[in-house]
């Protein structure tokens, strides 16, 4: 007898539609697995003959074939257990063919029968709707991330012998067996989008910092703070998440799906509905961080996907790690390469860094910092130059004064909600601007957007001129440049971009000039 069950798999964050086929022969009594399957996924068979046994099933003393088709994919994971077990009851005469036609069949089967989580799910899902599928079986424990794809209908079982019960009830009577899974995708974005974590109001002094930071918030600009120890460099990077704007369906599902093929999603998180905010340690491998494996998974730049990867003590970084993150901050993806094939990553992440300008923390305060020019040289020189031109804003957190911490009593300091607000409306300007093309945030512009969305008038064209000689500016820097002075005028209600706006761009190029060319490091 034959039966074919339709599951999928994942390659990176691409799915595919795979087909199950179950073959039930005459012959010596064998259980064969093909189809480019992993050694992981071979164990399939034992595990799908003990469950079910457990179940109250035993398979027959025959040949059977199991053949994961496309044949041309490598075949990685366990979620095909329970398509197996499925078809395989099939073959037998348990289950009705039609039972299982045009449904989407997902789950790890242990050997007690019981259903366990997998990973991928999302991405599969979605895939599945794509192609015209309308209903999927799924580990109860991925049922909440399967339905949050409208138009899906989605089952969760707990065990082997639950499936069983719901394919072999009659179609009209299914939904008394097991009630679809309903989630309220509205009530999750309206709960994602309440601002969150620590208030800028907690912070005394650094005005330009914090404008700064309001300015990379509005655009999506990556942002590099400089400074001494205890200037409040990390204090502000980890208010970011609270005024930059709140994902949108399509950018959830977007992060959803690489946590999702990562396995770091739970049952109690369907989606996720904040943008991420991930800050490693120095000491993460090139591996850890762009992702890689024997099977690849995702690294921490696309799980920062969407949202902010913040490298505090950015120098201690070793170079090649750092270095690592020039293609992705320019391509916005990762691509991994390995002998069974290629997979490409998301990675379009907001960079946030922090570091001392020197090995002490006081440069330029020569009060204070005993550094020889060679050592903060070869300090400044750990981030290279390519890297530092990739960074739309520098700035410096000067040390704070007397002044600056009293101001706490005053209580004026500008809470992150007011903050927000303006961000949000920069936010809606590019959102009107951009509507009908790909392009979210300012900083996602490229030269012939530039050229389309940021005209200047002559006297603002004059003084960027100037600018580029004057500032030594690389054609990177230059188109920078006008992307910020664009956010800068959007948080300004201006629809075009004066020359105190381009003024304003230019100075968060100035600490970069001051350190690196002043010190003839990574430029000289």
């Amino acid at each position: 007898m034959y039966a074919a069950v339709l599951s999928g798999g994942v390659r990176g964050v691409t799915s595919y539609l795979m087909k199950v086929e179950v073959d039930v022969s005459d012959g010596l009594p064998s259980f064969v697995m093909v189809g480019y399957v992993s050694g992981d996924t071979k164990e399939a068979g034992e595990r799908v003959r003990v469950a079910l046994k457990n179940a109250g099933y035993r398979m027959p003393p025959a040949r059977i074939t199991v053949n994961l088709s496309p044949a041309a994919i490598r075949k990685e994971g366990v979620s095909v257990d329970l398509p197996i077990a499925v078809g395989l009851l099939c073959a037998m005469g348990e289950i009705s063919e039609a039972s299982i036609r045009d449904v989407l069949i997902l789950g790890e089967l242990g050997l007690d029968g019981e259903i366990n989580r997998i990973r991928g799910t999302l991405p599969i899902v979605t895939k599945a709707l794509e192609s015209g599928i309308r209903t999927c079986i799924l580990p109860a424990d991925n049922a909440d991330e399967g339905a949050v794809v409208r138009g899906m209908r989605v089952i969760g079982v707990h065990s082997v012998q639950e499936a069983i019960a719901y394919l072999s009830t009659p179609a009209s009577d299914r939904d008394a067996v097991i009630p679809p899974a309903v989630i309220d995708l509205d009530a999750l974005f309206r709960t994602g989008g309440e601002m969150t974590g620590d208030d800028f109001a907690d912070i005394n002094g650094q005005i330009a910092v914090k404008r700064a930071a309001e300015v990379a918030a509005a655009g999506f600009h990556h942002l590099l703070l400089i400074g001494p120890p205890g200037a409040g460099k990390s204090m502000i990077a980890k208010r970011m998440p609270g005024i930059l704007p709140p994902l949108s369906e399509e950018e959830s599902l977007e992060v959803s799906a690489v946590y999702s093929v990562s396995g770091l999603l739970n049952a109690r998180e369907a989606l996720i509905t904040r943008r991420p905010f991930l800050s490693p340690h120095h000491t993460i491998t090139e591996a850890a961080l762009c992702g890689g494996g024997a099977s690849p998974r995702p690294g921490l730049i696309s799980l920062a996907h969407r949202g902010v990867l913040f490298l505090d003590e950015l120098p201690e970084f070793s170079r090649a790690t750092l270095d690592l993150l020039r293609q992705p901050l320019e391509d916005k993806r990762v691509q991994l390469a390995r002998t069974t094939g290629s997979c490409t990553y998301p990675a379009d992440f907001q960079l946030l860094a922090a570091m001392n300008p020197c090995p002490c923390g006081y440069y330029p305060d020569r009060n204070r910092c005993r550094c020889s020019d060679h050592e903060i040289r070869k300090y400044l020189g750990r981030v290279s130059g390519p890297i530092i031109d990739r960074i739309d804003i520098c700035v410096e957190a000067p040390r704070l004064s007397i002044g600056d911490l009293a101001q706490e009593k005053a209580g004026d300091n500008e809470s992150s909600a007011s903050i927000r607000a303006r961000v949000l409306a920069a936010r809606d300007r590019q959102k009107k601007r951009f509507a009908g093309t790909k392009l979210r945030f300012n900083a996602d512009m490229g030269p012939a957007d530039i050229r389309r969305f940021c005209p200047l008038g002559e006297a603002e064209e004059q003084m960027l001129a100037g600018l580029f000689r004057s500032m030594d500016l690389s054609a990177r820097a230059y188109h920078r440049i006008i992307k910020v002075a664009r956010t800068i005028a959007d948080l300004d209600g201006s629809d075009r971009i004066e020359k105190r706006h381009l003024t304003e761009a230019a100075c968060y190029r100035m600490t970069d000039s001051r350190y690196w060319t002043g010190q003839g490091g990574a430029y000289e």
